[in-house]
């Protein structure tokens, strides 16, 4: 159990989905969270499970792909709460499922935008004040099609694909100020994502719709499972680790005490350590 008190954590696409089960948790164990998302009833709702729990959490309504909305958000929390300790990079879109030839160029260029680019305004309004204070963590979902293919969801898995290796490439020029850059790849939860690949059909392939049949029976990897390894990639005992691709299902708790090798856990690995 990791504990967070006095530790403010910022949270996108906190209103549903992965991003809201991991601001539950942390809020859970201590942490002052802030809730980014464009959505308010959704915000609302969440803030009222942490509220109702004990916990504490503030409201911002933003889009990540706005700069200026996101650094907004960032001057707000530290006004109310205090400077970001822990960034989670949750918010995110499917976009179009099936063949890329027969996609919308729109939809396509959208869903790099949100993935990609929502990930970089982030960052960019919270790294300077985390290299000043030479202290900080960001994780950033990561997904399917980040380190193989994954047919008929091209813009999704490329958006992932070069969001690890923005996450590697940020990691190394902050490595010297004490902040820890990470990518968490949360495995297949039931969120509203499977329903899109179930409504998708033929579309998705029968292999996707076969596994998102699976997810919405079982429910998927748990919450506890991604909130575990989130508290640990936002904790003090993984500062040792950073520009990595850690998947739920890899053995990370091994990482805590264990030596890196330079390759492992990155985008160019070929299989799991």
């Amino acid at each position: 159990m990791y504990y967070f008190k006095d530790i403010n954590v910022l949270v996108t696409g906190g209103g549903r989905g992965i991003g809201k089960r991991l601001a539950i948790g942390f809020a859970r164990a201590g942490a002052r969270v802030g809730l980014v998302a464009r959505s308010k009833a959704e915000l609302d709702l969440t803030h009222l499970e942490i509220e109702h729990n004990g916990g504490n959490a503030l409201r911002m309504r933003a889009d990540v792909c706005d700069l200026e909305q996101v650094t907004a958000a960032v001057d707000r929390m530290r006004v109310h709460l205090g400077p970001v300790h822990v960034l989670i990079c949750a918010a995110g879109i499917q976009g179009p499922i099936g063949p890329f030839a027969e996609s919308s160029a729109k939809a396509w260029n959208d869903t790099i935008t949100t993935n990609l680019l929502g990930v970089v305004n982030c960052c960019r309004a919270v790294l300077p004040q985390m290299v000043e204070r030479r202290s900080g963590k960001i994780i950033a979902l990561s997904g399917r099609g980040a380190a193989n293919s994954r047919p008929n969801f091209s813009a999704y898995a490329v958006s992932k694909a070069a969001l690890v290796r923005f996450v590697e490439t940020v990691a190394d020029e902050v490595r010297d100020h004490n902040v820890q850059v990470n990518c968490m790849a949360p495995g297949a939860a039931y969120t509203n994502m499977t329903d899109e690949i179930l409504r998708a059909g033929e579309r998705a392939g029968w292999k996707e719709s076969e596994e998102a049949h699976g997810v919405r029976m079982t429910g998927g990897v748990t919450a506890d499972q991604q909130i575990q390894l989130a508290q640990f990639l936002a904790s003090e005992q993984s500062n040792h680790i950073s520009g990595r691709l850690i998947h739920i299902n890899d053995d990370w708790k091994k990482l805590k005490h264990a030596n890196i090798e330079p390759d492992m856990y990155t985008l160019r690995r070929l299989t799991r350590a």
